[in-house]
Parts: C-alpha cells; structure tokens; sequence
C-alpha cells in the first residue's frame, strides 16, 4: 500500500513539472546605446511567449518608475518595449527591471528579473585637473630637473579607446635657443634641457593638449602652464648695472676686511644697491690724516654659470655648468677705499675723568676740596680753556677758572638729600674758545665725612597706653640723622619724678620699652626722656602718653578721633546758633529806628564840673574801682561760683592767683579721672579747656591789676605836683648785676604751666618787684 501511495506523488509532481516548463519566459537580451538620437519612442524589442492563454505585461524598476525615470515602457497586451528619451552612459550604465505577466483575474503568473545594458560612446573629452598651471623656477636649475606634471582624466568607459589619451605639447612661447622644454606623453610630467637665462626670459607660456583614442570621433583639451624664471646671479656685480626690481641676485653685499671691520660698517642701500660707509668709533685727526680700507663686493646669492655647448638629438644636451666652490673664485670683487680725515675743534680732555676726594661735613666756607687738570689736544685750533662747576645740585662748590682748584662757597651737610650713601656728586667742566665751542667733563664723587652733628630724635611723640592692673610695655623708637659710630643704638633714660609711674625696659636699643606702673591713670601723661646716641650726643623729648581702655575700642586713637568727630558737630551746632543770633541782630538794626546808650549808673560815681582854670592840682572824682559792664560782672560772679577764688577785693595778691591756679589744675584732673573711667575729652577738648580758662584767668588778672593801677593814681595823685624825681642810678658805669635774662616760653605749653614751672630766670624781675612796692606785675 505505501507503495501504491509513493508512485502516485511522484507522477503527480512530474504532470506539475511538465506543465510549468510549458509556461516557461522565451526573453531576447536588449542593449541600448548612449546618446541615441531618436526619433522617440522608438521599438526596443518584443517579449514573445508559448501561452494558451491570455496574460497582460508590466515592466518595473531604473528607467520606469525609478531614476532615470520615463526612459522604458512596455505594451500591456503584446509586450512591446518602447524607449522614450537617450541614456548617458557616464550617469547610468546599466538598468535593471522587473517584468511581471499576470492572469486574467489580476493573480500573478511569473515575475522575472531583466538588465538591459547601455554602450558607451566617445561623448566627453579627457578634462585636465586645472585649466592653468603656473610655477617659479630659479635660474640656476639644471637641466632634466622635474618641474611639474599635468594631469587629465576622461569620463568615458574604462579601458575603452575613447577613454584612453595621452599629453602632447602643442607650444611653446617665447621660442629661444637655449631650453628646450619635454613632456612626457603618458604621464604628462614636464622638464627642460639647456640653460635657463631670466635676462633672456623670464617667464614661457607652454600649451598642453590631451586627446582621447575614440575609434569614430577623437576628442581633447588643453591647459596652460607658466613658468616663471626667478633671477639668479650669473652676472657679477658692476658699478654701472642698474636693475629696477631688487633681489637676493642683484643686492650686493660689502665686507670691511681686516682690523678696520670693528672700526667701521658697510650697509647696502636696498634701493640702489649702493655701500654706505659707517664710522663706529670717532677718527683722531691728532693720530692719523688719512686710512685705506679694502671691501669685498658680491652678490647675497652664489654665483652660478651656464652655457650651452651642443644640442643632441636624443638626451639630454651638452652643457658647461659652473656653481658651488668652483664658482667662488668668480663671485668676488675688491674695493679700495682712502678715507681723508679733517681736522675739528677737540673739547678739553681732563686727566682723570672720575675723583673720589673727601670732605669733612660742616666744613667752613673757603675750604679746598679737590684740583682737576685738562687738556686741550687740538694742534691748530685754540687751546684756551676755563674750568666750570657743571652740575652742583646743593650748590656748595666754586672753582677757580684757571687753576682748577675747587673750594666750599657753602657748609657741606652729609644729611642733605642731594648726598647718597654719603657721596655728593658733583660735575666739572672744562670749556675751550673754540668754533664751535667745545667741553670736557669729569665728575666728583665727594665722600662726605659724617660728624655728630645730630642728635637722637623719636620716629612718634604720641603713644598709646591700654589700662591694667598688670604692668604694661608699649615700644618708644629713636633714629639719628647721623650714620656710625654717631648713631645708634641709643640710650633711654627718664627725666623727672616719673620712677614710680614709669619705667624704661629695655633702656638700650633703637627701640625702648615704656613700661607702665599699675598705679598709673587713665588720661593724658606727659614723660620726658632723654635720649642719648654712641658718642653722648642726647636730646630731651616730652613724650605725650594717654592711657585709656582697650576694652572699649581697639585703641585710645580710634577713641580721640570719635570724641574729635563729636566735638566737630558740637562745633557746627555752635556755628548755626551763631548765625541764627547774627540774622536777630540785623534784623534788630533794621527796625529798630535809631542808637539809644543806655548808661549804667554805678552807685561810687560822683559826677560834677571842676573849673580847670587855676594851677594846682585838681579836685577830680574818684575813679570807680569797679568798672566794669554787666557782662564782665556777671561772668566775675559765674567764675566765683566755679572756682570759689575771685574777690571783688582789689588788694588781692599772688597768693591768691597761685591758689587760683592750684584750685583749677584740681578740677581739670577730676574731670580727667572722675571714677576712674575715660570720659570724652580727646588731647583737643583739654587743649580748648586750658585755652578758655587761660582767656578767663587773663581777663580777671587784666581787670585786677586795673583797679590796683587806678586805686595807686587815685592815692598818689595829690602829691603828684610836689614830688620830686626818683633817683634810680648815679652817673657813670651801670650795674652789670641788673641785667634780665631771657625768658623762653614755648608755644606748647600754656600760660598754666608756665606759672607753675618758672625757672631760675624769672629771679632778677622778682627781686626788681620786691624793691619797688609799687609794681604791680
């Protein structure tokens, strides 16, 4: 049974094998030609068919429905195929399709694939890369040297004679007789044989051509190479050659040769070519009249040589060739050049152009310093000279015209600041008569000798002091203007009964340390020291120490610029009442319609007429002991009240002022160290209160003295007429022992502190006072 089953599949798949062998595509093979020049369409060819039924055509793929579209198309029903529009080869060289046969009920029958194939034909000539060539070559090039090569390519089938081509060199322009250009046909490679001359020419135009092997039609093209000859020097230089266009062939290069190359320089002018002839280091006509020099001339390139010497048929020509060494001996030329010196007017020349001489500082006026000595070289021009101080910056120096001795006009000081490092420089000149006039310098370098002519100074008088318990230090710093041994370091020492208050540690040094008792202060202090340098030399300084607390600002600085700042605004406020009171004034003067004196009745006044006709004293009235306006009563009251000193008595002494004096030091202090704490008051706020008291005390003191005047007039005056003169001396030599001495008030200090620290020069005017009970000073 399963091989009944077997045999009958079989003979069932060969029936199907037969039958779609019957139904099998008989296609012929099509080729199209490119360019085709129609007319269109036109009939292709037929795809025939062994059918026994009927079965419609369609036709897909490149030159249908895909690019190049619209070139194929095929009749449904006899199977024709039609081409439209020609075919470029070089876009497209083969097409391939798809032919479909379907049924009629639309069910496809077969599908085959089909390439139609497009000949090529010679439409495009060999194109070259670049339709112009253009290089620069040197003169001096050899021979079958490589220049350049030309290159085309052809569009056409590959391998086919029509793209297949080869070079040919059409022209040449201009045509000489010495170069011969060669271009290799197959690779288009390009060459010369002869002697390359840019005075001849200096630039060929050669016409190259490619054309294609097409077996109906041969197609080419050409381009153009220059070729540009670049000048080398084959021509020696000459005096007369004149070329307008510079280059490294025509620029001539000089060379001094010899010693003299260090004497003098050569350059080349780059537009004419032309030596210029430097002098480095000056001609003495004193020394040499006349000097000869010898120059190399040459060119900046090698020379080089090339002449023909026969022209073959094949290879390369013959040819003389000379450059490198063996073309040296050609290239340079010699020079003789005789330079003639004239003689001019030489300045003064001094001996020795540097001295180091030395000066003692403060030195007196007059005192000889140093001799220069010059020379005038010149042997036909004048040789009259005068010596002049040149640069003198502090202007200390003289010097005798003539002998050259130099003197002081002024004490030299080593601390000025025209002296460096302790060296006073200082220029001399020597000026001759000549034409034109002529001067030789040399220059002084005047070491200063230092003396101790200065004595130790504080870099700051103002210190700052922080409040403790504990003892604190803070640093006082001296300098000298004087430089060793007469400077430091220094000695510090206190002055005054300060031991327990203040105290130096260390006392030796550029720098000391003030150290502060634990028992001192807040507030201002004032410390003397004296200040001593290597040799003894000292000076006395009063060192202004305020103490304050740093817990409440960083320092008592920051404190007095704050109270300073404040006072300023109090200051301000002050100003405006001022001004506001100022406008009230005028504006009273202005209403008000005129003056009215309003006098003060004082009860001691007695007023009457006394006839003045008779001789003799007078019966005047009394002046009144208290003159005085309201106003100065009224501050005598406040200043009463404050200081519980002032009396209306006008036999009020010294005693009293002292105690005044004593009182109002007191309160100052309380105000300064009240609780111990800082108040507000800055160095400036205690300067103004000493100031205003001092105004105050003065006026009173001014106003004392007049009530005593008057009071002394007033019992003196019946006895003016009858007494007789004072006798204060006898006739002849003055008692020397009177003399007064000088009393020195400085400004720093207030008239406070000077009444309470007079020294012994104040004796002579005491003692004078205590014999004349009537002064009232």
């Amino acid at each position: 049974m399963l091989r009944i089953i077997i045999i009958v599949c079989l003979l069932s798949r060969a029936a199907c094998l037969q039958s779609r062998h019957k139904r099998a595509w008989i296609i012929d093979s099509f080729t199209i030609e490119e360019g085709h020049p129609g007319p269109f369409p036109y009939e292709l060819g037929k795809i025939d068919i062994d059918r026994v039924y009927r079965v419609n055509f369609d036709l897909y793929g490149e030159g249908v429905d895909q690019d190049p579209k619209g070139v194929l198309s095929i009749d449904k029903e006899s199977g024709i195929i039609y081409v439209h529009k020609p075919v470029d080869y070089e876009v497209k060289d083969l097409l391939t399709l798809k032919f479909e046969a379907k049924k009629s009920d639309f069910s496809l029958d077969t599908k085959l694939g089909v390439q139609i194939t497009i000949t090529d034909i010679n439409d495009n000539p060999p194109v070259f890369q670049r339709s112009l060539y253009e290089i620069t070559t040197h003169e001096e090039t050899a021979q079958g040297s490589f220049l350049l090569t030309v290159l085309a390519h052809d569009r056409d089938q590959r391998g086919s004679p029509n793209s297949t081509f080869h070079y040919k060199l059409k022209s040449v322009s201009p045509q000489t007789e010495n170069i011969q250009f060669i271009l290799d046909k197959e690779i288009g490679k390009i060459s010369f044989k002869g002697c390359l001359d840019h005075e001849v020419a200096d630039k060929f135009t050669l016409l190259v051509e490619a054309k294609d092997h097409g077996e109906v039609i041969s197609l080419s093209s050409s381009t153009t190479v220059i070729v540009n000859i670049q000048d080398g020097n084959n021509h020696l230089p000459s005096s007369a050659a004149k070329q307008e266009v510079a280059n490294p062939a025509w620029r001539v290069k000089y060379t001094i040769t010899g010693a003299d190359a260090q004497h003098f320089k050569i350059e080349t002018d780059p537009e004419t070519n032309d030596g210029i002839l430097t002098v480095l280091t000056p001609l003495d006509y004193e020394e040499i009249t006349t000097k000869d020099l010898t120059i190399l001339v040459e060119n900046e390139s090698p020379f080089f040589r090339c002449s023909v010497q026969e022209k073959t048929v094949s290879g390369l020509w013959k040819v003389d060739m000379v450059s490198g060494e063996e073309a040296a001996s050609f290239q340079t030329q010699t020079v003789k050049v005789t330079i003639e010196v004239e003689d001019v007017n030489d300045p003064p020349a001094f001996l020795v152009t540097v001295k180091e001489p030395m000066l003692e500082e403060n030195s007196p006026v007059g005192t000889w310093v140093e001799k220069v000595t010059a020379q005038d070289p010149d042997s036909k021009h004048s040789r009259d000279f005068v010596y002049k101080v040149g640069d003198d910056p502090a202007g200390w120096l003289t010097v005798d015209p003539k002998t050259g001795d130099i003197t002081t006009i002024k004490v030299p000081d080593r601390e000025s600041p025209h002296v460096v490092n302790g060296i006073y420089t200082v220029l001399m000149y020597a000026v001759d008569n000549g034409e034109p006039q002529m001067t030789g310098t040399a220059t002084l370098n005047i070491h200063i000798a230092d003396l101790n002519d200065n004595v130790p100074q504080l870099e700051v008088d103002q210190v700052d002091v922080c409040v403790s318990d504990d003892v604190t230090t803070t640093n006082i710093t001296a300098f000298d203007l004087d430089g060793n041994p007469f400077g430091g370091p220094f000695t510090f020492e206190l002055l005054g009964d300060e031991q327990d208050k203040w105290r130096l540690n260390p006392s030796y040094g550029y720098t000391a340390g003030l150290v502060k008792e634990s028992g001192v202060f807040v507030g201002p202090h004032k410390v003397s020291v004296r200040i001593l340098d290597m040799q003894g030399h000292f000076g006395i300084y009063s060192l202004s120490v305020i103490v304050c607390d740093c817990s409440l600002a960083p320092n008592c600085r920051i404190r007095r610029e704050n109270a300073i700042a404040g006072s300023s605004g109090a200051v301000g406020l002050v100003i405006f009442a001022l001004l506001l009171l100022l406008v009230g004034l005028l504006l009273a003067l202005f209403v008000s319609c005129k003056k009215e004196f309003v006098l003060i009745h004082l009860p001691d006044s007695e007023g009457m007429t006394l006839a003045s006709d008779i001789e003799g004293p007078g019966t005047d009235c009394k002046i009144p002991l208290n003159v005085h306006a309201v106003s100065t009563d009224e501050e005598t009251e406040r200043l009463h009240d404050r200081n519980h000193l002032i009396s209306t008595n006008s036999n009020m002494g010294q005693d009293t002022q002292n105690i005044h004096f004593t009182e109002y030091n007191e309160q100052v202090s309380q105000q300064f160290h009240h609780g111990n704490q800082w108040t507000n008051y800055s160095d400036k706020n205690v300067e103004h209160l000493y100031k205003q008291q001092a105004s105050r005390e003065a006026h009173f003191m001014c106003n004392s003295n007049s009530e005593k005047r008057l009071t002394l007039l007033q019992q003196t005056e019946d006895e003016l007429l009858d007494e007789m003169p004072h006798l204060y001396a006898e006739e002849g030599e003055d008692d020397s022992s009177s003399d007064l001495e000088d009393i020195f008030i400085p400004e720093r200090d207030s008239f406070h502190n000077v009444l309470h620290n007079l020294s012994p020069e104040f004796n002579t005017l005491a003692s004078i006072c205590r014999l004349h009970p009537k002064c009232l000073i």
